[in-house]
């Protein structure tokens, strides 16, 4: 059997249009070699929600009788390529209650190729991947995140950028000529045409060996047999006990379910200068995902396990800079602010500054028509 499966990961709603179309013109792609191809959105829950990691496949095939037996699993657990339409994705994938957090190459093929969207270099996306167990190939288009979705479409191309991508890496689903062919018969736009050729002659990929990434070790979970399942639905809840952390006595952590990482969402995470901080509590009170700690000395430490990236904290907070959200890339890992604070006082203020002053451009998605256009007059 020779069929190739494509998976594109992507933030729900922000990113729908792109991921649609992505999978839609490597179906159209494959017609034009004479192959059979399905594409079919996949979401971690349902409805799909703002920011939320979803997924879209593409599946190609050279007959129906191969698509189907290849359709009959539930899931393709093997795909030839895994896109990432938002470099932050990288750190895992948590789809709100569904499998817990999961690695971003985890239904990637051995020596299968993960497509990111990102402006970072393949050895730094390295680090914050999970490790896979198996080789695999690393590439990149060159590119900042694109928020095309259900509302607003941001025409920057990447849609077929990654197309084109897609055919350097993996020629055997589709080749470039027909990617191009599609891409004209489709977007009927010339310039579309000459990005996706462009990406395709910049793409270049990266070996990453099997013990290569992050050494978080990911959720994972074992499915009850027939003799322990109970009658009807059971759903066990999360106990909501204060839990004792070692130094924080006379602090207050808020009972947290151990497996429920919700900073897969976000993009953007808040920055907490707590020199100037004067302790109002509005940042505890209006956190709608209840992730502010309360420190022993009374400051507020934004769990960032807990962190969706929402930036509600940054607006109601009444001191001017106190919080502030920094694009999610300029960090590897979700260490405690407060810790590092209290540690060196001093390192913390220039690691604030840093932080802060070199951010990446960056937003939570596209909230009006016409906001991309004034981005890029702004940036030239």
């Amino acid at each position: 059997m020779s069929t190739g499966s494509v998976e594109v990961i992507y933030r729900g709603i922000f990113q729908k249009t792109l991921a649609k179309n992505i999978c839609r013109g490597i179906v159209f792609a494959a017609r034009k070699e004479g192959k059979i191809g399905i594409a079919f959105g996949r979401y971690g829950d349902s409805p799909e929600r703002n920011g939320i990691p979803a997924k879209q496949f593409a599946v190609v095939s050279n007959t129906e009788d191969e698509l189907q037996e290849y359709l009959s699993r539930y899931e393709p657990n093997n795909n030839d390529v895994t896109i990432s339409c938002d470099d932050t994705l990288c750190k895992g994938v948590e789809s709100w209650a569904w499998y817990g957090l999961q690695p971003i190459n985890k239904l990637l093929a051995k020596n299968g190729t993960l497509l990111v969207v990102s402006t970072q270099s393949a050895n730094k996306l390295i680090k914050i991947i999970h490790r896979k167990g198996a080789p695999y190939k690393l590439a990149t288009v060159k590119a900042a995140a694109s928020f095309s979705g259900l509302w607003v479409y941001k025409d920057d191309h990447t849609d077929v950028r990654l197309l084109g991508a897609l055919a350097k890496v993996a020629p055997h689903i589709v080749s470039i000529d027909s990617i191009l062919s599609a891409i004209k018969d489709q977007w009927k736009n010339d310039k579309k045409v000459a990005s996706a050729k462009k990406a395709y002659d910049d793409a270049s990929t990266s070996p990453v060996g099997a013990e290569q990434g992050s050494e978080e070790i990911p959720f994972s979970f074992d499915l009850p047999g027939w003799t322990k399942m109970e009658e009807g639905l059971v759903i066990r809840g999360q106990k909501s006990e204060q839990k004792n952390v070692a130094g924080w006595e006379g602090g207050y952590v808020p009972g947290r379910n151990e497996t429920f990482k919700k900073f897969s969402t976000r993009t953007m995470r808040p920055a907490i200068n707590f020199d100037t901080c004067t302790k109002c509590t509005l940042c505890w009170l209006n956190c709608p995902d209840t992730c502010f700690d309360i420190s022993p000395d009374g400051f507020y430490d934004a769990n960032m396990q807990a962190c969706c990236g929402c930036g509600v904290c940054e607006a109601v907070c009444p001191v001017e800079d106190c919080i502030t959200m920094v694009n999610e890339e300029a960090f590897e890992d979700n260490n405690s602010q407060w810790e590092m604070w209290r540690k060196d006082k001093k390192k913390y203020a220039v690691w604030l500054t840093e932080k802060i002053s070199n951010k990446p451009a960056r937003s939570h998605g596209f909230h009006h028509v016409g906001q991309y256009a004034e981005e890029i007059a702004n940036e030239s």
